[in-house]
């Protein structure tokens, strides 16, 4: 038995099923196939439904997304999908076939149709998948019944975010630098056309993602004819900051081309998945991300978003006190050092003008502690806080609407603290999850029920009634003059300025945003 073989066994694939032998209460009939789900206590989970017609595996490598077509048959919704390649000891379940989504529901009798949370997950566009422990929404539902879940999968990397037009023959391949989105794009309009039969509100759609799900769901309402799959954003540390222009994409591919000792496209096509990921690795690291090629995404994202672009999409969005954090403690100091100080020196020292140098020692300077504070805090603010910010700026301006938070409940982690990714257990109420000391229930139970108040509609304030606590709360929105935002403090989550709680220094980093992903 070969590796792949192995794990099938080990994780299961989803059968066809031919004999009507199965439980007929808990098949869902969609467009592309009838699939049966799995009943623990009394949520029903439906794993590794595909949503394409075909997989993007062989001649598919680097197309856009098929869709899928009708079908009549029947088939297991047992087991998760495998997640995009990616570094093998991160996800063993991975592979090219990776257009898989999970369905979450409460079995019960309701005639209403309820509110749909989607997630997309994140990890750099590098990492990450659906088919993990943490992003299991069993909990999730049992709190909150009157919502379904769905957690997509897209593709990631050198698969989903390669730019191959400039080559000599890349013409049939003009949508490889974003493919990723445009498989969540895909994802969205299964949803749209299917969630209904699971008794969800095609017409009351949430988009919510972390990171990578965060930039991207800060770029789906950009993409033409996405905006209609979706009333609502979460984002949490993520903006359309985390993308790459078309003069950076291509260095990335010649570097990689060059790794390989590839010319052309049928060259890669004949590398296999693992070298190309591999080699990815340690030739790209951390420099493929989506891009702003003016076809698929706008050249300028905030522009776009300041003309109005999705001034009827409603946000809630926000950043972490401590962004860059769990980098260092999961890097190691040495090597986010080494890191910091190499991005510098092609990055900073080559964009910024003498001033803009000048502010950015001036910031590194104020309040160091540990000798990777300085570096920590840069980009904590280059890379998350201030495009977090900046969307509530810019939404705000084209006539949309923000609702904008700041967390700064620090973990028992003394690294960590209030890090990149610290909040994503409790919004999943997987606190087994979460490193070191457990957080506050009622603390934890508010959270989630703010982000299910806003999916359900479009307000994240909460009445005494529903809240768990017993005291109302009220969430401002976000506006030029307070820039009022919800501070969450783990025994008090209140209301603030901006200006009192200093989350940007607007005149020290907040202008990095121009320069996306420095």
């Amino acid at each position: 038995m070969n590796e792949v073989e192995q794990l099938t066994a080990q994780y299961g694939k989803n059968q066809k099923i031919t004999d009507g032998n199965y439980d007929h209460s808990l098949a869902v009939k969609c467009v592309n196939g009838t699939f049966v789900g799995e009943k623990t206590e009394n949520i029903i989970s439906y794993k590794g439904i595909p949503f394409v017609g075909e997989q993007p595996v062989g001649k598919l490598r680097w197309k856009a997304p098929v869709d899928y077509t009708p079908d009549n048959s029947v088939y297991e919704a047992y087991h998760y999908g495998k997640a995009s390649c990616q570094d093998k000891d991160l996800i063993p379940h991975q592979g090219e076939d990776c257009l898989y989504l999970n369905v979450w529901k409460a079995e019960d009798a309701s005639a209403v149709k309820k509110p749909v949370m989607v997630w997309i997950h994140g990890g750099a566009f590098i990492s990450g998948g659906a088919n993990i422990e943490l992003f299991d929404c069993t909990n999730l539902i049992k709190e909150n019944p009157d919502i379904i879940a769905v957690a997509l999968q897209y593709r990631l990397g050198v698969m989903g975010f390669l730019h191959l037009s400039h080559l000599s023959d890349g013409k049939d391949y003009p949508d490889a630098q974003n493919l990723g989105l445009l498989d969540q794009k895909m994802a969205f309009k299964w949803i749209h056309e299917n969630i209904a039969a699971f008794g969800g509100d095609p017409d009351n759609v949430t988009i919510w993602g972390e990171s990578a799900g965060a930039g991207s769901v800060t770029m789906q309402p950009l993409i033409n004819g996405s905006q209609q799959y979706f009333k609502k954003v979460i984002a949490q540390s993520g903006a359309p900051s985390q993308t790459n222009s078309v003069e950076e994409s291509i260095a990335t591919t010649n570097d990689l081309m060059k790794a390989l000792g590839c010319k052309t496209v049928a060259d890669l096509m004949k590398v296999d998945a693992r070298t190309l990921v591999d080699t990815a690795a340690s030739a790209i690291a951390l420099r493929v991300f989506p891009v702003r090629d003016g076809r698929i995404l706008p050249l300028d994202p905030w522009e776009a978003y300041i003309n109005g672009a999705a001034k009827d999409i409603t946000f809630l969005q926000g950043c972490n006190k401590d962004e860059m954090n769990c980098f260092v403690a999961d890097w190691t100091v040495e090597v986010f050092k080494a890191w910091a100080a190499d991005r510098k020196t092609k990055k900073y020292a080559q964009l910024l003008t003498d001033e803009e140098r000048a502010k950015i020692e001036s910031f590194c300077k104020e309040g160091a502690v540990e000798d990777w504070d300085p570096d920590s805090r840069l980009f904590g603010h280059s890379w998350f806080i201030d495009g977090a910010i900046k969307m509530s700026e810019c939404q705000t301006m084209g006539g949309g609407k923000s609702y904008t938070y700041f967390y700064r409940v620090e973990s028992s982690n003394p690294i960590r603290k209030s890090a990149h990714f610290e909040e994503v257990p409790i919004v999943f109420a997987h606190p087994e999850q979460i490193e070191g000391r457990p957080y506050d229930e009622t603390f934890s139970k508010t959270m989630r029920k703010m982000w299910v108040q806003f999916a359900k509609t479009g307000n994240p304030s909460l009445s005494a009634e529903i809240s768990p606590d017993g005291k109302a709360k009220e969430w401002p929105l976000y506006d030029l003059k307070d820039k009022k935002v919800m501070v969450f403090d783990e025994f008090d989550i209140h209301t603030a300025k901006e200006s009192e709680v200093k989350i940007v220094d607007w005149d020290r980093t907040y202008f990095l945003t121009k320069y996306y992903m420095l």
